[in-house]
């Protein structure tokens, strides 16, 4: 579970840090880093390990990849944030999926007795 916490917590940290610092549209930052705001939504779920939010929070994880459009720019920054995000982001799909596991067979178990 503490990697399913990590990841997710990177993730906000990046989508923060991508539009603030690191590759903006502008100097300076801009107002994208409002972006990360749908990431803060299941953030106690996902710290607690709710299941239900945790599968939501993987559906979310699927949206991020709509939302890097901009990496196929010039620009290498933009484009090296969008690969570290896909890869952070497909990191806490496995992750979450292997924490899901037990609580899905057990759901499977009772619904057949």
């Amino acid at each position: 579970m503490a990697g399913c916490r990590g990841k997710w917590l990177a993730l906000i940290a990046l989508a923060v840090l991508w539009e603030w610092l690191l590759a903006p549209l502008r100097p300076g930052g801009s107002w994208l880093v409002l972006k990360s705001l749908p990431l803060l939504l299941p953030l106690r779920g996902v710290l607690r390990g709710d299941v239900k939010v945790m599968q939501w929070a993987l559906l979310l994880v699927l949206l991020l990849r709509g939302r890097r459009q901009r990496a196929c720019g010039r620009r290498s920054a933009r484009r090296t944030m969008a690969m570290i995000q896909t890869a952070i982001g497909l990191v806490f799909f496995a992750s979450a999926i292997v924490y899901l596991r037990p609580f899905k067979k057990a759901a499977r178990a009772r619904a057949g007795k």
